[in-house]
């Protein structure tokens, strides 16, 4: 028992100061991935969230679905989707949580990060405070958790601000903005006037369900009373939920960071004000059995501070790709900007435009210009309020996380400062250790010379060459162009053959086009293209590709739309093949075609998307010269999803057992094996609500067996479900070689794999 006897003084409040090499200060998805990704590396770190979940924007929270490069599948970005430790979350998260149940996500999240015994987890834990050592260096930052009712100072010599409003940057004096810049600044035509606002504002998300008996609802009495004067209210129905009301946003015009309170308020009277309606106004008679299930209590932010680097990103980074030599993470959503008004404007909710494919982001933008030891994470790093409408997605901004987290490891181990990390050596081996975890850096590959299957001569038990795929699927209506995406080489010119049915005498025209970047999946030019007549009923047609490829690239084998006329499709699915439509994705203001207003400096170009599974069949067709473009060589060159080539090894459909064997010359002494096989990322795997049809990508291999050369059994795996497994062993392994023994996903999907890597180490 405890008696506190009367004091005339104040009593302190229970403090503990903790001293690491890392502090992260903020929880979201950017904060996770830098937090986890240096506790990998051995740092110590703290991580301080001031919610009781992570995840940010994306937890149970707030329940908004996590998006990046894919954009939903609905731009021209294929197999974007970020890769490393972005990309073992998603697919931990698709694993346990297909339905996209956003406390599940909670969970996945906690896991990741409770597995580090590194890091030390702060929830509820607010920073209040910076205290620094020079005027350029941060010492530490006071943070107060309200559920234990501790304050804690935590020392570092490296902080990251992924706070969202950058609460430690601004304290520090970082360097920021709040607001747009003037289209002159960057040479930005997209940038906004002043009538279109020059902030994004704050969004709550609502959850409804049928009951299954009817449900009243009495509306608060803060509620709006009539919807109808927003401008928006056209947009509501019963059907819909969570994030597809994206669109209720509200605070563009005020400061969205110290009036987050009353923003929050007034989007509280719009949500219940348009459940109110939804009830109550009569015009939607299926709401009557459904009840309103959960309201957000915090808003979903989307913009407030934006801080200073080296860099700042722009327009043209995004729309024109340009290349960074300091390239670190991925972006490829649209350039995504919305009316200050928001829901009381009179104008589109938002304007989306795309680049042709997706672009890297320099690491200068991930740190700030002017506090030597403070990285930036997530939504507040160095870009334009233009370039901004991109890099604020949250698995952007992940992304980022993970190569700051990187980053900051290096930094540690060479007592160096974020900016010293720009010398290209040191930028050079900071590419390759991200690229090591998975990264998957646009435009750089692994060049990894540490890598023993470079000395290996490598062999296979089959290897797949491409001559058919057979007609066993559903018959496919051309409403809309369709095209078979094929990794070709200069060398590949087949005559193509696709069997097609039509109601009536018709005419198609089949095409071959490719990008004007090879690594772009846009088809701007053709190559060569012919008209064929069809009769009545089935019958096989013969495109013959005249014009090959001037260096590898994946052509665009495309048939134009026509109602009168079917295309066979395949029930095979192979690793790098793809099928596609000129068609809207309404979700990215896709319109089957980008048509931008003059003067904006966005390009027009047509949209190109798959169908989701269980949809998104391939075409069924044959090939007069087979295409051998799944070969063993692609397992150590570097790359580990489709690029210019599927750089991918497929084994044959009719091999029973795949299998790979490595052999050196003498003896190695073997400390890790990583394979990198496919789990789709052409996937985009929102995290919430969307929800999808497997647990596990179909080309994903789940079972598999490695033996030394003498025979034994070194690992064996069942039910795998991630894309990079890393078999490490505690004891090295001595052997002139290896034999790796896998089973193929299915009997449609044959077994394949992107990467093989054996690194060595007594």
């Amino acid at each position: 028992m405890l008696v506190s006897k009367p004091v005339s003084d104040l009593r302190e409040l229970r403090h503990e100061t903790i001293s690491v090499d890392f502090a992260v200060i903020g929880g979201g998805l950017a904060g996770v991935c830098a937090a986890v990704t240096a506790a990998r590396q051995g740092l110590r770190v703290t991580l301080i969230q001031d919610r009781p979940v992570l995840g940010g924007n994306a937890s149970s929270e707030v329940r908004l679905w996590a998006l990046g490069a894919t954009s939903h599948m609905g731009n021209n970005n294929r197999w974007a989707r970020e890769g490393g430790l972005v990309d073992e979350i998603l697919v931990e998260n698709l694993y346990r949580n297909k339905e996209g149940n956003p406390l599940i996500f909670d969970t996945v999240l906690l896991d990741v990060v409770a597995r580090e015994s590194n890091i030390r987890l702060l929830l509820n834990t607010a920073v209040y405070e910076v205290r620094k050592s020079a005027p350029d260096t941060i010492a530490g930052v006071t943070a107060f958790c309200s559920q234990n009712a501790t304050r804690y100072t935590v020392e570092a010599p490296l902080f990251c601000d992924a706070s969202g409003d950058g609460i430690v940057g601004f304290q520090a004096g970082a360097a920021f903005r709040m607001g747009a810049e003037r289209a002159d600044e960057f040479g930005e035509r997209f940038a906004p006037d002043e009538g279109y606002g020059e902030l994004l504002g704050h969004t709550i998300y609502f959850y409804s369900k049928d009951t299954g008996k009817p449900v009243k609802f009495v509306a608060p009495d803060y509620a709006l009373k009539d919807i109808t004067e927003i401008p928006r209210f056209r947009a509501v129905n019963e059907r819909e939920h969570g994030c597809k009301y994206w669109w209720i946003e509200y605070g563009g015009r005020l400061d969205t960071v110290h009036d987050t309170e009353a923003i929050k308020w007034e989007l509280w009277k719009v949500v219940y004000g348009v459940w109110d309606h939804i009830k109550n106004s009569g015009e939607f008679p299926d709401a009557e059995n459904m009840t309103l299930e959960w309201v957000g209590t915090i808003p979903g932010k989307r913009e407030s501070r934006r801080f200073e680097g080296d860099i700042m990103l722009c327009q043209q980074d995004v729309i024109e790709q340009r290349v960074h030599a300091d390239a670190v993470a991925v972006g490829g959503w649209s350039l995504d900007l919305h009316p200050s008004d928001a829901v009381y404007s009179e104008k589109s909710p938002c304007n989306q435009w795309h680049s042709k494919g997706a672009f890297g982001i320099p690491y200068r933008c991930y740190y700030s210009r002017n506090i030597s030891n403070l990285f930036l994470a997530g939504r507040i790093i160095s870009a334009s309020h233009v370039a901004f409408g991109s890099t604020r997605v949250m698995l952007t901004s992940a992304h980022g996380g993970t190569a700051v987290g990187m980053a900051a490891a290096h930094c540690q181990r060479d007592a160096l400062q974020p900016r010293d990390l720009t010398e290209p050596n040191r930028m050079s081996a900071l590419q390759t250790a991200l690229n090591r975890a998975g990264q998957s850096i646009p435009g750089i590959p692994l060049a990894d010379d540490g890598d023993l299957v470079q000395s290996a001569t490598v062999s296979t038990s089959s290897t797949c060459v491409l001559t058919e795929l057979a007609a066993d699927g559903p018959w496919l209506n051309l409403t809309y162009p369709v095209a078979q995406l094929i990794p070709l080489t200069p060398r590949d010119r087949p005559t193509v053959e696709f069997r097609v049915r039509a109601k009536q005498p018709s005419e198609i025209r089949v095409a071959l086009r490719v990008s004007d970047k090879p690594e772009n999946f846009t088809p701007e030019r053709t190559l060569c293209e012919q008209v064929f007549s069809l009769v009545e009923g089935e019958q096989t047609i013969a495109f013959p590709i005249t014009e090959g490829v001037d260096q590898n690239r994946y052509g665009f084998l495309t048939l134009d739309g026509n109602e009168a006329i079917k295309v066979a499709c395949s029930e095979q699915r192979v690793t790098g093949l793809l099928t596609v439509q000129k068609k809207f994705n309404h979700a990215v203001s896709n319109t089957g075609e980008q048509v931008p207003p003059e003067g904006i400096g966005i390009d027009r170009f047509e949209f190109w998307v798959p169908e989701r599974r269980p949809a998104g069949h391939n075409l069924a067709f044959k090939l007069s010269t087979p295409l051998k473009a799944f070969g063993i060589e692609q397992l150590r060159n570097g790359w580990f999803r489709p690029t210019t080539a599927s750089n991918a090894w497929v084994a044959t459909y009719e091999d029973e057992n795949p299998r790979l064997e490595l052999n050196w010359n003498a003896p190695q002494t073997l400390r890790e094996i990583v394979l990198h096989f496919d789990a789709d990322f052409d996937n985009a795997m929102e995290t919430v609500q969307w929800g999808h049809p497997e647990h596990v990508a179909p080309f994903c291999i789940r079972d598999y067996v490695i033996r030394d050369a003498n025979g034994k059994e070194l690992h064996r795996c069942t039910d795998n479900h991630q894309t990079i497994n890393r078999i490490r062993f505690d004891t090295p392994v001595c052997t002139r070689g290896l034999s790796i023994e896998l089973k193929h996903p299915s009997d449609r999907v044959p077994a394949a794999l992107f990467g093989l890597r054996v690194y060595g180490g007594a």
